[in-house]
């Protein structure tokens, strides 16, 4: 085993059970060589794309909306 997994493994292993158990089945599904992690709906592709072409044409928020959204959630 590397330095890294071995360092990765010990990390994981002060995750609450239920992190444990998502982390273990993620990685037997890559593993496994399953591609599919996850299905976006067609709503969260939609809203990808826009979101994908709002910064392709520079359209970022503000320092000030992105620490007022962090300060909503830090909580």
């Amino acid at each position: 085993m590397t330095k890294l997994l071995d360092r990765a493994i010990e990390v994981a292993r002060e995750l609450p059970a239920e992190m444990q158990d998502e982390l273990a089945r993620l990685m037997m599904t890559f593993f496994n060589g399953e591609q599919d992690f996850y299905v976006m709906s067609p709503e969260e592709e939609a809203s990808f794309k826009k979101s994908l072409e709002q910064a392709a044409r520079g359209e970022f928020a503000s320092d000030e909306r992105v620490e007022a959204i962090w300060s909503r959630f830090s909580r």
